[in-house]
């Protein structure tokens, strides 16, 4: 077994994320659909809308929406240790994650939006922020920038999603702060990713 397909304590957490991705999860490897770890990706999904009736019929806030909101968001982490641990990668959960992610993300904003659980203007920031991702990101893929997740980046999504947790949970103050800490961590990523990016054009000039 080699080292990068070792299951040490930090890989199993997800600590280490050394070495080059698994191959079946790269561009051109089979979708492979069923495995345990995509059908809790296919479960995290189809959540997601009963997150959103159950929050508008609560205003928002209630134990409903806030134990499904909590259950997809930490299932990202489950599917990834399943994969880890069953070494069920997929071109379609390499596929599936962020989008289930960026959805949940969506779903959080547009409620705590509607219902000014969270700060408008801090939550402009985070839409901003992920607008700016999902046009740059097919842009630089095609110009063969590769834009590699970043710690910023790593460490930013837990408290913006947190953030709008604790929102619908109904504690602002304490949601707030989280999507301060956040959004600044995002917008930090971004940046980084830019400075990649620009780096590694001029490298080719």
């Amino acid at each position: 077994m080699s080292p990068r397909q070792r299951l040490t304590f930090r890989r199993f957490s997800g600590l280490d994320r050394s070495g080059p991705p698994p191959p079946e999860t790269l561009p051109g490897a089979p979708l492979r659909p069923l495995t345990i770890p995509n059908l809790i990706g296919y479960v995290r999904l189809a959540l997601i809308p009963l997150f959103v009736v159950l929050a508008w019929r609560t205003d928002g806030i209630g134990a409903g929406p806030a134990i499904v909101f909590g259950i997809v968001g930490w299932g990202d982490y489950a599917d990834g240790i399943a994969a880890r641990v069953t070494g069920q990668y997929s071109r379609m959960g390499a596929l599936l994650d962020p989008v289930v992610d960026r959805l949940l993300v969506i779903a959080g904003v547009v409620v705590c939006w509607n219902f000014e659980l969270l700060p408008r203007w801090l939550l402009g920031v985070l839409i901003a922020r992920e607008a700016v991702m999902l046009l740059a990101a097919p842009l630089a893929l095609r110009r063969g920038v590769e834009l590699k997740i970043n710690w910023w980046g790593r460490w930013g999504v837990w408290p913006a999603m947190s953030a709008l947790f604790f929102a619908v949970c109904g504690l602002r103050t304490f949601a707030t702060v989280l999507l301060a800490i956040g959004v600044t961590l995002l917008v930090a990523a971004t940046v980084e990713y830019g400075r990649s990016a620009r780096r590694q054009l001029v490298g080719r000039a």
